[in-house]
């Protein structure tokens, strides 16, 4: 059994370890409402964009835009995975790229090739690992996401699905539900499917184009993806605070019942030392 100085130590060294939690875990708070007002307020502006991008998207009949239209064979896919930067926030990262690696499985089995632009450090890191195909990425967002930080890695995959270089392009993140609750999903960004854009949308406007319908369209639908990205981002960074919140609450408390065994454990072995000794004392007394 540890002596009690050692016993000592070790609450002291928990005590020490549960201040920091309990720090991280306000900080957490702190952060995590500022990011779900954040998640919150973009929320409308993806609606409006996508009731006006399925509108425009209706307008013309004569022309289709290339985002629109499915291809026939799906050789190759790219994905946008969404991480956190920084870890301790529960098992937020890892559900979501298992969640990934499941599907890359799938896609793996059927013979389509697939091409990664991963959004956080954790992902980057751990499709590096991995082996597998990244073309972008982009790290250190911080806790307030900017869109031109992330334009040039989406183009990236954007002018893919332009060129032809893929055929489908699918975005993972974690989707915010409530504090307690956040789950990894995996949506289609392109192409993007009819019923995506006409829901919402109650009847058909005609337009007049500035300086014409295909580079009005194009640059819409350019723009829709990316706010879905963005809002994609946004999620995500509400769901990592939240996680990081409730792990360290989790974290604390762990950290206070193992005080207390520790403290049970110290007063024991103080008392069998004191016991010991009286014992000592009674039977040299006996002796004499």
């Amino acid at each position: 059994m540890a002596g009690g100085k050692e016993i000592r130590n070790k609450i002291k060294s928990v005590q020490n370890t549960q201040k920091i939690t309990r720090a991280m875990e306000m900080v957490a708070a702190s952060k995590m409402r500022r990011a779900q007002d954040r998640m919150r307020a973009a929320r409308p502006y993806g609606e409006k964009i996508r009731v006006v991008a399925g509108n425009l998207s209706q307008a013309t009949k004569d022309w289709t835009h290339p985002f629109l239209i499915a291809r026939a064979a799906v050789k190759r896919v790219g994905v946008i995975v969404v991480t956190s930067d920084k870890g301790l926030c529960g098992g937020l990262n890892t559900n979501v790229l298992r969640q990934l690696l499941q599907r890359m499985k799938g896609w793996q089995a059927a013979g389509v090739e697939v091409d990664v632009c991963a959004i956080g450090g954790k992902g980057f890191g751990f499709m590096q690992r991995m082996g597998a195909s990244v073309v972008s990425h982009v790290t250190h967002l911080g806790d307030t996401p900017h869109l031109d930080q992330m334009i040039g890695p989406v183009k990236v995959m954007l002018d893919a699905f332009t060129d032809g270089k893929i055929d489908e392009l699918h975005i993972v993140y974690t989707r915010f539900i409530n504090t307690m609750r956040q789950e990894p999903v995996v949506e289609q960004l392109l192409p993007v499917k009819a019923e995506q854009l006409q829901e919402g949308s109650s009847h058909a406007w005609e337009y007049l184009y500035e300086p014409d319908a295909q580079t009005v369209i194009s640059e819409l639908l350019t723009r829709y993806i990316e706010a879905l990205v963005y809002q994609a981002v946004a999620e995500n960074m509400a769901s990592e605070q939240s996680a990081r919140m409730v792990a360290m609450k989790a974290a604390s408390d762990n950290a206070g019942n193992v005080i207390d065994e520790l403290k049970l454990v110290y007063n024991k072995t103080r008392q069998a030392a004191i016991t010991k000794e009286l014992s000592e004392i009674v039977a040299g007394a006996a002796a004499v």
